[in-house]
């Protein structure tokens, strides 16, 4: 808060005071359960220091940037979670039985490689084999996509 009044620690102080009280006053019209309060705070702590601005006379550009929150928590979008999922699940449906069953074992639940192999019957090779064909062609898929990270 200082980097915006400069040094008047008095006045960062007057600054969260008020913010604090204003987020007190609007408890009950503030969704804290399911969204980030955060910026919303950041919002009204830079609205009054332009505000104290205004009433001391003097024009200063404030502004806040992505640095400035870069230490703030953020949840990854439902939405992008959602879109993700269904295109993991598209590629993965796009494989051979074979490939995706050992897929579904090795990278969805865990299992070692020598237990998948048991529980199919076949050599800890083929578990390998059908791993790596598995995830290159998945990766393969989501690239077509265009999913960004994924090499083919």
């Amino acid at each position: 808060m200082t980097s915006l009044l400069g040094r008047d620690a008095h006045s960062a102080e007057d600054v969260v005071q008020e913010t604090l009280l204003r987020a007190w006053q609007q408890a009950d019209r503030l969704d804290f359960e399911h969204r980030p309060v955060r910026m919303w705070l950041f919002r009204v702590a830079r609205n009054l220091v332009v505000d104290l601005h205004r009433r001391d006379g003097r024009t200063v550009a404030v502004g806040l940037g992505p640095s400035d929150y870069a230490d703030a928590v953020t949840e990854p979008d439902p939405a992008d979670q959602i879109t993700d999922r269904l295109l993991l699940v598209d590629a993965l449906r796009n494989l051979p039985s074979a490939q995706r069953e050992v897929l579904a074992r090795v990278h969805l639940l865990g299992h070692p490689g020598e237990v998948v192999a048991d529980v199919l019957g076949v050599p800890v090779g083929t578990v390998k084999s059908r791993t790596h064909k598995g995830v290159r062609s998945a990766r393969a898929a989501l690239a077509r996509h265009g999913c960004v990270g994924v090499a083919a």
